[in-house]
C-alpha cells in the first residue's frame, strides 16, 4: 500500500505558496521589491502547475491597431498556437488573442486595490482581437468566437475584517459591466471568491487551503474557455510598411 497522500499533497502546495507570501510581505521593506516578490510567488505556481499549453508571465498586451494595455502582473496566455511572443530586456509583449486571463497581484486585498485590479483588466478587455477561418481538409470552419478574458486580483491578505462582506461585494460590484470585471480572486490567507455568471452573483469560498482552490477552480474555468482564436499575423504584418 502507497504511503502517498493527496490531501497531504495538496495541503503542501497551499502551504509552501502562503509561506512564501508571508516571508515576502515581512523580509521587504520597499513597496516595490515586496510586490515584485509576490508577483513571483504567483507566477512560478502558475507556470509551475497549469497545463503546458498554457504560460503565465507579467507581461504588456498589444492588439494589432497598436494598442497596448498597462503593465499587467501575471498574464496567462497560450503558447501552444500563438505564432509569436516579443521579449526584449526582460519586457514581455503578448498579443491580445493569445490571452486567457489577466491578474494583479497585491499584499492585501481592499477597495483601492480591487479599483485598481478593475481598471488593469480593463485595458486588455479593450483591446481589438482578430480571428479568422480555420482550414482543415474539406474547406474552411467560420472564425472562431473570441472567448471572454479572465480578469481577477491575486493576495495574500485583507485589509478587511471580516474578508469576505459588504466591503468586497460593493468593491467587486454585480460584475454585469464585463470590461472591468473581476471573474476569480485568490486571499491566500483566508479564501478565494468566483462570479457565479448563472445567478449573477460572487460567491466566497472560506477554506483552509484558498491556494490550491484557487489553482483548481482556474484551471477548470480555463478548460470551459476552449482555445484562443486565430490570430491574423497579417493584420500585425501591416505596421512593417507603417
Amino acid at each position: 500500500m502507497s504511503d502517498w497522500s493527496l490531501p497531504v499533497l495538496l495541503a503542501n502546495l497551499h502551504d509552501d505558496i502562503q509561506s512564501r507570501l508571508q516571508i515576502a510581505r515581512k523580509s521587504f521593506a520597499h513597496p516595490g521589491t515586496k510586490g515584485d516578490a509576490s508577483e513571483t510567488v504567483w507566477l512560478q505556481m502558475l507556470s509551475t502547475y497549469l497545463p503546458q499549453r498554457y504560460r503565465a508571465d507579467k507581461a504588456f498586451v498589444v492588439d494589432s491597431k497598436g494598442v497596448f494595455s498597462e503593465q499587467i502582473d501575471v498574464v496567462v496566455y497560450d503558447r501552444q498556437y500563438s505564432p509569436f511572443i516579443f521579449q526584449y530586456e526582460g519586457q514581455t509583449i503578448i498579443p491580445a488573442e493569445s490571452v486567457y486571463a489577466v491578474f494583479e497581484a497585491k499584499q492585501t486585498i481592499n477597495a483601492q486595490h480591487v479599483a485598481y485590479a478593475r481598471q488593469k483588466v480593463a485595458t486588455v478587455r479593450r483591446l481589438h482581437r482578430t480571428s479568422l477561418p480555420i482550414p482543415y481538409a474539406k474547406g474552411t470552419y467560420p472564425p472562431k468566437p473570441l472567448i471572454p478574458i479572465l480578469g481577477g486580483i491575486l493576495t495574500f491578505e485583507s485589509d478587511w475584517t471580516p474578508c469576505c462582506g459588504d466591503a468586497l461585494w460593493k468593491a467587486l460590484g454585480d460584475g454585469s459591466v464585463e470590461v472591468d470585471r473581476l471573474d476569480i480572486g485568490c486571499v491566500a490567507a483566508h479564501g478565494h471568491f468566483v462570479l457565479d455568471t448563472t445567478h449573477g452573483k460572487y460567491e466566497f469560498t472560506r477554506e483552509g487551503k484558498p491556494a490550491t482552490a484557487f489553482l483548481f477552480k482556474l484551471i477548470s474555468m480555463l478548460q470551459f474557455s476552449g482555445t484562443v482564436p486565430m490570430i491574423d499575423v497579417n493584420a500585425y504584418a501591416e505596421w512593417l510598411t507603417k
